[in-house]
C-alpha cells in the first residue's frame, strides 16, 4: 500500500503498523501489541495509527488473518499441488516446514500462545486445524487411501509438525535433510525416488 505523507511528516502505512505488531507478537506476546508502544517503535506519533486501523482490535484482527492467509493458506495450497506421487505429495507439503515464506512457525506457536487466554483465538486455531488436517486427509484420498487411513495419516503428519513448532524444537538443517526420506516413507507408507528427493534439495538450496 501506499506511504501517506502530510505536513507533519510519514504516518507510515498499514503495512508498517502490521509489520511492527507481527515482530511484537513474535518477541513478546499480545499483550506487548498495543498502540503507544508499537508507535514508538516505529517513531510515529499515536494519532498516525488511526488513519489505518479504527482501534487496537482492528489490528489483531489483521494479524490473525495474515496468520491465516499464509500459514493455513499455503499449507492447504501445498497438499492439494500437483505431484505424481503420495512421496512428491508430502515433499510438497514439507517445504511449508522448511520455508518460512510458505509458512511461518514463530508465528504459528505466537499465535497458539495467544490462544491460551483467548478464547475466539482458540476457535481460530481449531478452524485452522480442521482445515489443514482435511487438506492433508484429501491428499491421501488423492492417491487411494481409503478414509480411515488418509485422516490416521494426516493427523500423524500434522500433530508430528505441530509438536515441532510447540516445543521450538530446534534441528540442523542438515540433519533435518537426513530425515526426510524416512518421514516420507512413515508418513505415506511409500518411499521417495531419489530424483524426486534431489527436486526437493534443490529448491531448498541443500546439496547434501
Amino acid at each position: 500500500m501506499e506511504q501517506t505523507m502530510n505536513d507533519s511528516g510519514w504516518r507510515g502505512s498499514p503495512d508498517v503498523w502490521l509489520g511492527a505488531a507481527y515482530e511484537s507478537l513474535l518477541e513478546a506476546g499480545v499483550d506487548a501489541v498495543k498502540i503507544q508502544p508499537l508507535a514508538k517503535k516505529l517513531n510515529l506519533s499515536r494519532t498516525s495509527f488511526y488513519w489505518f486501523f479504527k482501534d487496537r482490535e482492528e489490528l489483531l484482527d489483521a494479524l490473525v488473518s495474515r496468520w491465516r492467509e499464509k500459514n493455513t493458506g499455503n499449507l492447504v495450497k501445498q497438499a492439494g499441488a500437483y505431484a505424481e506421487t503420495v512421496a512428491e505429495a508430502m515433499l510438497n507439503v514439507f517445504d511449508c516446514w522448511l520455508n518460512r515464506e510458505l509458512f511461518d512457525s514463530q508465528f504459528e506457536f505466537a499465535v497458539r500462545s495467544w490462544a491460551l487466554q483467548s478464547p475466539e483465538i482458540l476457535a481460530e486455531v481449531q478452524s485452522a486445524d480442521q482445515q489443514r488436517l482435511e487438506a492433508l486427509s484429501r491428499m491421501f484420498l488423492r492417491f487411494g487411501y481409503d478414509e480411515p487411513h488418509a485422516d490416521v495419516r494426516a493427523r500423524t503428519i500434522y500433530l508430528v509438525q505441530i509438536g515441532y513448532i510447540s516445543m521450538q524444537t530446534t534441528e540442523d538443517i542438515s540433519v533435518r535433510m537426513k530425515r526426510i526420506p524416512e518421514y516420507v516413507e512413515i508418513f505415506t507408507g511409500q518411499a521417495p525416488e531419489q530424483r524426486e528427493l534431489d527436486r526437493f534439495f534443490a529448491r531448498h538450496g541443500y546439496s547434501g
